[in-house]
């Protein structure tokens, strides 16, 4: 595969969110605006991307009986810097964001990435799959916040489109996220069969 289609194959084919139902949990927990959902996604690219990279520059000096312990370690390692450059330079949204920034460790994506592709490829192009899977869960996230947002609040990134009063409270709230998650999947994969 090409860079370009490994990249193309995260954003479509192979899209955490969307295609794979992977992720749930902060796809769920963190949507409730984009905001909130672009930031959950793109600190989860920034873990996927250097995790991925490391974990196939050393997949050949990690032996078999311990690489899932391996992957942790480093997934943790890179899920710290992470947490702790949010907390530095962004104290707003590593509040909101809350508990599921350490939980990016354990995200099955996350580990997922590292073992059925970067254990195997190059760490190019486990870097490129990183960017690929990663901007697919970030779009995803931040399309699932705006639609939220919008329908809940009438805003979007703090730009009001209609007054709040009509706005339906069910989209702030945890059932929204499931009734725009089920609307927004049915319509990914309707466009993908044409």
């Amino acid at each position: 595969m090409t860079k370009l289609e490994i990249l193309i194959n995260g954003l479509v084919k192979e899209n955490p969110t969307f295609v794979l139902l992977l992720g749930m949990c902060p796809t769920l927990g963190t949507t409730s605006s984009a905001i909130n959902g672009m930031s959950m996604g793109l600190a989860t690219m920034a873990v996927l991307i250097c995790s991925n990279f490391v974990i196939s520059a050393l997949r050949n000096l990690i032996p078999d009986k311990v690489h899932i312990p391996c992957y942790i370690v480093v997934i943790a390692a890179f899920v710290t810097v992470v947490q702790l450059v949010l907390q530095a330079y962004a104290p707003a949204i590593y509040e909101t964001l809350g508990l599921f920034i350490p939980l990016i460790v354990v995200n099955c994506i996350v580990l997922g990435r590292a073992e059925s592709f970067a254990a195997k490829n190059t760490p190019g192009d486990s870097a490129m799959d990183g960017i690929g899977i990663g901007l697919g869960f970030t779009i995803a996230l931040t399309l699932i916040g705006a639609v939220r947002e919008i329908l809940g609040t009438g805003m979007i990134f703090g730009v009001k489109l209609y007054p709040e009063e009509f706005g339906a409270l069910t989209f702030v709230l945890a059932p929204g996220a499931f009734i725009t998650l089920g609307f927004l999947v049915a319509v990914f994969n309707k466009v993908l069969k044409k």
